[in-house]
């Protein structure tokens, strides 16, 4: 459905993208990742026609994608792209912006739709009011609804769910992907939230310095990261030398794992020293030197300062992670 062929692309003399090639099918939802300035939001400018690629070319149903260097009205009619500056008429209601590009020549179904909508958000007894009167949580709710007022064929998404409130979050990421499913909505997030992959992109992209490095089932993705810049993209992340932890392995490798990957037990040869406990909720992320080096291990209670821990690696991650080497 959607094809990215070799796009390159720089600000100036500044390169941003090097030679972007992927493609996704109809239906799919998809997570583009990286650490901040690797080219996220510019591909999907370039996705969506703002902006004119350098090199390599894009195709939609097998026609290409050009940007405003060949379009009057740049952008795609077929496609909506939920930018992190909201793009709202700040003097008009709620209702009247989310309804804005839809026909008045069927006002009960207009009013349906924009009833569906805001249901979706969350926003229905906001209807009537301004949005200059919204916070900055409650604006990007609207826009969210706004760009899918036209049902679009793919859906571009940058950071949607960043200035919303914790709370409403988590709700708002199953109504909007259980919505774009059942409507067969492609669409691209790119994120920093690993919370917005983990449970609804099938595939994720992820980008280095302006150039994919992965592309790969979202799950196999977090199991088996192929490099540790891959891992941190999803929190905190250990890179441990495996010998440390197979006494048989003459193998001079380093794995990683995740603070829950590691366990505090009772006896073990591993020792480490905690440094501080940080409570996290439901458990406490403790930080701990091991062979002179920080790790941290998640655990279900706090633990004082200085003293030592015995840890070990589940068989199941130390028999996963090895297999990568």
């Amino acid at each position: 459905m959607l094809k990215v062929e070799n796009v390159s692309f720089a600000y100036d003399t500044n390169p941003v993208l090097k030679n972007i090639n992927f493609t996704i099918e109809k239906g799919q939802h998809i997570a583009l990742i990286g650490a901040s300035g690797c080219g996220k939001s510019t591909l999907l400018k370039i996705i969506y026609g703002l902006l004119d690629t350098d090199e390599g070319s894009l195709f939609w149903d097998d026609r290409e994608v050009f940007g405003p260097a060949y379009n009057l009205v740049p952008g795609q009619e077929n496609m909506k792209y939920l930018s992190q500056g909201f793009e709202l008429q700040a003097y008009r209601t709620v209702s009247e912006n989310i309804g804005h590009h839809l026909s008045n020549f069927e006002p009960e179904l207009k009013t349906g739709r924009v009833n569906e909508l805001l249901e979706i958000v969350e926003m229905s007894s906001f209807a009537h009011t301004k949005i200059e009167n919204l916070s900055g949580g409650q604006k990007q709710r609207v826009a969210l609804a706004k760009a899918l007022a036209k049902r679009p064929e793919l859906l571009l998404l940058d950071e949607p769910f960043g200035n919303i409130d914790n709370f409403r979050r988590s709700a708002l990421r199953r109504n909007l992907f259980a919505y774009l499913k059942r409507n067969k909505i492609t669409s691209i997030t790119a994120t920093h939230d690993k919370t917005d992959i983990l449970s609804f992109a099938e595939e994720t992209i992820v980008i280095h310095m302006g150039e994919i490095i992965a592309k790969e089932d979202t799950l196999k993705i977090y199991q088996n990261p192929e490099n540790y810049y891959v891992a941190s993209l999803f929190g905190e992340v250990n890179e441990l030398p495996i010998t440390a932890f197979l006494s048989d392995s003459d193998i001079d490798h380093t794995i990683l794992v995740y603070p829950h990957e590691l366990q505090i037990v009772e006896n073990s040869a591993l020792k480490a020293r905690v440094k501080k406990s940080y409570f996290n909720g439901n458990h406490y992320l403790i930080e701990a030197v091991f062979n002179d080096n920080v790790i941290f291990i998640e655990h279900r209670y706090a633990i004082e300062n200085s003293k030592e821990i015995a840890i070990q690696i589940s068989e199941e991650t130390l028999t996963s992670r090895a297999k990568n080497i």
